[in-house]
């Protein structure tokens, strides 16, 4: 993994034909298209020229791969368990890991996968938020303990520590590759994971992004 501090993302090229959308765009160093997802969203995709990006604070990011089918997903939550006050709020529950958890299983056998072929690579949980407990070792162990219990394949993880991250995923292969944050270029970050665990209710609620191009089933 390279723990280089991340250079700003460039804008499509000129010529650049296809029209991504909000949180999309292509990304010159990676030389792919390139979709990023934020808390409570999630993204699924077998195609070998896109990246998932996501950046990291105390929250958690799951990437999950089938290898056979050669598809894979991530998602981003930011604390474990779903209280009751939101279970008719769909958008706002996928920030917690319970829900986020499933819901990326579930879009990915429905895309074709085989949960016994899955393999999980889990990121982020670092301890950047002054407060009396700590939310990203709270989010860390349940992640972990997820994948335990669902009888996952844990296929690496990067845990912990007092630092942001941001996360390239590719779902096509299931290669991931974390880079640490200057303090500076994860305040954004930080500031919104506060905001969060300060006033839930006054953050707009995001649903699922799913960007998954579906092919044959069987895979390559």
């Amino acid at each position: 993994m390279n723990a280089s501090p991340l250079p700003h993302d460039e804008p499509a090229p000129a010529g650049f034909s296809r029209r991504m959308g909000s949180g999309r765009y292509f990304n010159r160093e990676f030389n792919a298209d390139t979709i990023k997802i934020g808390l409570g969203q999630q993204a699924v995709s077998d195609r070998p020229d896109l990246m998932i990006a996501t950046t990291l604070g105390s929250c958690v990011a799951a990437c999950i791969h089938d290898p056979v089918r050669r598809i894979g997903g991530t998602n981003h939550f930011m604390l474990p368990d779903l209280p009751a006050s939101e279970l008719e709020g769909a958008g706002m529950a996928a920030r917690y890991g319970s829900v986020a958890m499933e819901r990326l299983i579930n879009a990915l056998l429905a895309a074709g996968a085989e949960r016994q072929r899955l393999q999980v690579k889990l990121f982020g949980g670092g301890r950047v938020i002054e407060s009396s407990y700590d939310i990203g070792g709270l989010n860390s162990r349940f992640a972990l303990d997820y994948v335990r219990t669902e009888g996952l394949t844990l296929a690496g993880h990067d845990l912990g520590g007092g630092f942001a991250r941001r996360l390239h995923y590719f779902p096509h292969s299931g290669r991931a590759l974390r880079r640490l944050l200057r303090p500076e270029a994860a305040a954004d970050t930080v500031r919104r994971e506060q905001r969060f665990i300060r006033l839930p209710s006054q953050l707009p609620e995001e649903g699922e992004v799913e960007l998954f191009t579906p092919t044959d089933p069987g895979g390559s």
